[in-house]
């Protein structure tokens, strides 16, 4: 009798192991994972000879670029060259306005501009040079900068030589000179007597990639007498 049970037990063993034996050879595991393939490497890809030699490829290849960073570095606004008519309202001349505006000095945050304004007649002449330095990155959208420089200053009133001292604000409504704002105020020659405030503000907007049309209204303030000039002006950005 014993032994008959444990010939039963052994059936029964065997019949197990068989069973899972079987399971293991032609069931699929659950959980498998399928097999991911490798991600294809550049030089892996089948791209033009023109495509491998651009520069861009090639940095990337080196490193990938922090694209965030050099959207704040690149400046928002751009190098301008100015041309255009000038109104004096008191007393009633027309004229012409020159000058440059923001040549970057390098990489840095430095800029330099100059100016030059006259009546026909000779009754009204502005001319001088400024160095900013804006404040915040150059890819900024709203940006200031304090200016130092130089100005000279002729109208029937008085005629004034000195250093012009003041800040910008600079708004950037689209980026690479589309159109921007900018105020400026400053003081020639302040703390002495003959101290003349000057308040500027521009409005820009480009018709073009490189052209665009600004529009300026400048008031000067003086214990001698109050001044105005309005121009409107071509800048070629290059």
């Amino acid at each position: 009798m014993n032994s008959y049970r444990r010939q039963e037990m052994r059936d029964r063993l065997f019949i197990i192991f068989s069973f899972l034996f079987y399971l293991q050879i032609f069931s699929t595991p659950a959980h498998s994972q399928p097999q991911v393939s490798p991600s294809p490497r550049v030089s892996d890809l089948d791209l033009s000879s023109d495509i491998e030699d651009s520069p861009v490829l090639q940095r990337w290849r080196e490193q990938v670029p922090n694209i965030l960073e050099e959207i704040t570095r690149d400046p928002s606004f751009r190098t301008r060259l100015r041309l255009g008519y000038a109104l004096f309202p008191s007393p009633q001349a027309t004229g012409i306005t020159l000058g440059v505006e923001d040549v970057f000095i390098g990489n840095t945050r430095f800029t330099v501009s100059g100016e030059y304004h006259t009546a026909f007649n000779r009754d009204r002449t502005t001319y001088g040079a400024d160095l900013r330095y804006y404040m915040r990155p150059l890819g900024s959208y709203i940006n200031v900068a304090p200016v130092l420089g130089y100005r000279h200053l002729e109208i029937d009133a008085y005629s004034l030589d000195g250093v012009n001292l003041g800040a910008r604000l600079l708004l950037v409504f689209s980026r690479n000179g589309a159109a921007d704002i900018s105020l400026t105020q400053s003081w020639v020659a302040p703390g002495t007597d003959t101290e003349v405030g000057l308040t500027t503000l521009s409005i820009s907007y480009a018709i073009t990639k490189s052209l665009r049309v600004s529009t300026d209204i400048q008031k000067q303030n003086s214990r001698q007498s109050k001044d105005s000039r309005v121009g409107i002006i071509l800048e070629w950005m290059p």
